[in-house]
């Protein structure tokens, strides 16, 4: 990498949810210190060592291949060691970006991954880079794309690390289908956790990593679904669907159904008459 390249971008009106607004790569030599930026920063280190300042973590080392996540308005600090290292970055904005925090899918204590699957992220950035030097609303549609892409594999490659440094990883998949079939049945996240070896912030953080949801949220999806296809297909009361979900209350369960559908039960019914 000889080279430096670099492209900024003005997010779309309407991209809302994810925006990629830069990105570049660049054989560094230099130490970046006490910066700020207006939005989050990706950065994957391919080849040599270096190190990472924040507030939030401290002073890191690392060694590629690695990737670190910079935080917007937060003073950051970072730089190769002597011998430089090879990088590529991407800047983003949006409110996915919040869901990928309260999730902990990035962290501002814990930075820094280590990858494992270097090709596969070279290629992740690569096409990023490419969507963005294509210069219209279908690329910048497709660079955001690239950047979710990069958000989840790196989450799955943390924990896969994890998961390798337990002499018995669960199968997470298992779980998610344990608790699928369950969904209608009060959850006791505790008692849940204890039965697959696991403390309950543990399960937490592991099922959010394969699902995309914790665990009561993932019940709570799996519920609606119920619903939705109970008031679609039969004819059942709107206390008798909530009743059969495991909501006592169909008050609640009539306002937690508005909040996120967008309509009352009966509104929904109303748009999908049975055949």
């Amino acid at each position: 990498m000889r080279n430096t390249e670099a492209i900024y971008r003005t997010p779309l009106a309407a991209a809302g949810g994810l925006a990629v607004t830069g990105s570049g790569r660049q054989q560094a030599r230099r130490a970046v210190t006490e910066r700020k930026l207006p939005s989050f920063a990706v950065v994957l280190v391919e080849r040599g060592q270096g190190w990472l300042e924040t507030a939030a973590s401290g002073r890191l080392s690392l060694t590629g291949p690695a990737l670190f996540w910079l935080f917007p308005n937060r003073v950051h600090s970072y730089g190769p060691d002597e011998g430089g290292w090879d990088e590529r970055w991407a800047l983003f904005e949006g409110s996915f970006t919040r869901d990928f925090v309260r999730l902990r899918i990035i962290s501002e204590r814990h930075p820094v991954v280590a990858l494992h699957h270097l090709d596969e992220m070279v290629r992740l950035f690569g096409k990023l880079h490419a969507d963005l030097l294509d210069d219209t609303n279908l690329g910048q549609a497709s660079a955001a794309l690239m950047l979710h892409r990069i958000v989840i594999s790196v989450a799955r490659q943390a924990s896969g690390a994890a998961d390798r440094r337990q002499e018995r990883p669960p199968d997470m998949a298992k779980i998610v289908e344990t608790l699928r079939r369950r969904a209608m049945q009060p959850l006791d996240l505790a008692a849940f956790a204890a039965e697959h070896g696991m403390s309950p912030a543990t399960l937490r953080r592991r099922f959010t990593l394969e699902t995309g949801l914790p665990p009561k949220a993932f019940q709570l999806r799996a519920r609606m679904d119920h619903a939705k296809q109970l008031l679609a297909t039969t004819d059942e009361k709107i206390e008798t669907v909530a009743a059969m979900i495991g909501l006592d209350d169909p008050f609640y369960f009539s306002r937690v159904f508005h909040e996120r559908e967008g309509c009352s039960p009966r509104e929904f019914r109303e748009r999908y008459p049975r055949v």
